[in-house]
């Protein structure tokens, strides 16, 4: 017999019986837990991205413990259940969804018209910004965590401004604001002002954000793709040079490269 949900809702419980129950679990808070959820989000992530598919069931359990352990301290400071969690994501999903469930009901299914990307993508800004309302976020970036990677939060920064009309009409000016700020990146270094040096190499991130956005990309994946590939090709070029009897801290810049496109090759 397999088990179900329920059991690891039991075995949540266990885990923090004040009597019964494991010390470590017993002593965490919402804060202490919080590295650990966003480092399971990121396995999630990286097994599909590696493609390692056989690992993900695994990674999604250990992430939907993380939502679980939440769930036990907010129903141990009486402030709400797994149960209300599930219930409000439920609700708020059928609401979001008029194009398949047109009054935000299961019965209600199947009884709904086509709909375009475009115009679903219009409804569900207009139920979140009535959402941030309801909450009191007033404010055009209130509800855009601060704890986000910075490059996820730049282009989040960046979709809502185009909300007030704020982007650039082409991917044509975007190129141009990049040959701008390299200009500008460059003046600084040759004026050998680190503070400006930082903020114009932090101003040509964030346009290399736009430039993805425009290409329809999300940068943060971009950047772990790229990075995934050059860790890969690293470690080619290290096992290579050491079958080739080559010692990396010494090689020539001919040695490296054709090692690099050795690796490459491979």
């Amino acid at each position: 017999m397999s088990h179900q949900l329920a059991d690891l809702v039991r075995l949540m419980a266990c885990l923090r019986d004040p009597e019964h129950g494991c010390p470590w679990d017993r002593s965490q808070t919402y804060r202490s837990i919080v590295p650990f959820t966003l480092e399971e989000a990121y396995e999630v992530g990286d097994v599909i991205e590696r493609g390692n598919l056989d690992e993900l069931c695994a990674e999604l359990g250990d992430l939907l413990f993380q939502v679980v352990f939440y769930a036990r301290l907010a129903e141990e400071d009486g402030r709400f259940s797994l149960d209300d969690v599930i219930d409000a994501i439920v609700t708020k999903l059928l609401d979001r969804h008029p194009h398949v469930f047109p009054d935000a009901t299961f019965q209600s299914f199947g009884d709904s018209e086509d709909a375009s990307v475009q115009s679903i993508k219009q409804i569900w800004e207009a139920k979140k910004a009535e959402e941030r309302v309801s909450r009191g976020q007033i404010e055009l970036f209130d509800d855009i965590p601060l704890g986000l990677p910075a490059l996820s939060r730049a282009q989040k920064i960046q979709k809502r401004a185009l909300r007030v009309g704020f982007d650039w009409s082409s991917i044509t000016g975007v190129f141009e604001k990049i040959d701008e700020e390299l200009v500008e990146l460059h003046t600084a270094r040759a004026e050998e002002d680190s503070a400006a040096i930082r903020e114009e190499y932090g101003d040509l991130l964030f346009t290399i954000v736009s430039l993805g956005r425009h290409l329809g990309l999300d940068s943060e994946q971009a950047l772990r793709l790229a990075t995934q590939k050059f860790e890969l090709r690293i470690e080619i070029v290290n096992r290579l040079a050491k079958a080739q009897g080559i010692d990396l801290t010494t090689a020539t810049d001919n040695e490296k490269n054709g090692l690099w496109d050795q690796a490459k090759a491979l």
